[in-house]
């Protein structure tokens, strides 16, 4: 497993690569792993694009990304990289896509799960009312980054 640790405009953040792709994003506030030697190219190309979609330079990402969970988990995270840049859907919007429109909640507990935030925009989903609801780096971060993309 290789991490690089990095400073970006919102917090030091971490990412970690295994087998060729992405499988983690940190965010600030995590506990964050000590980068071991010099980042492979992956993980400087990874830092490179998140840090252009924090300038607003980016809107979608191209990295292999290898999210681990379980076949549920993702494939909820698969119907999240097809929300586009400055757009958000709810869980049941979510939940639906999938063909399980009764599994909001569950959708709800994939996201909370999401290895790989920001490149895999779990912070694209609101609740049913249009409310923030929780999210791994604080409802803070969700919130700046709905600013980001122009949705709030």
């Amino acid at each position: 497993m290789d991490v690089l640790t990095f400073e970006t405009p919102l917090g030091a953040m971490a990412l970690e690569s295994s087998g060729g792709a992405i499988v983690r994003l940190l965010l600030p506030g995590q506990p964050l792993p000590p980068s071991a030697g010099s980042p492979s190219p992956l993980l400087k190309e990874g830092r490179a694009q998140l840090l252009d979609y924090l300038a607003q330079k980016r809107r979608a990402f191209d990295l292999p990304l290898c999210p681990q969970g379980t076949a549920f988990q993702r494939r909820v995270w698969e119907a999240l990289c097809r929300i586009p840049w400055g757009e958000t859907r709810t869980y049941g919007q979510l939940a639906q896509s999938i063909g399980a429109p009764k599994a909001a909640r569950a959708v709800g507990q994939a996201n909370h799960h999401n290895p790989i935030p920001i490149f895999i925009p779990c912070h694209r989903v609101i609740g049913a009312d249009g409310t923030l609801t929780g999210y791994a780096g604080g409802l803070h971060f969700k919130q700046l980054l709905l600013q980001l993309e122009g949705i709030l």
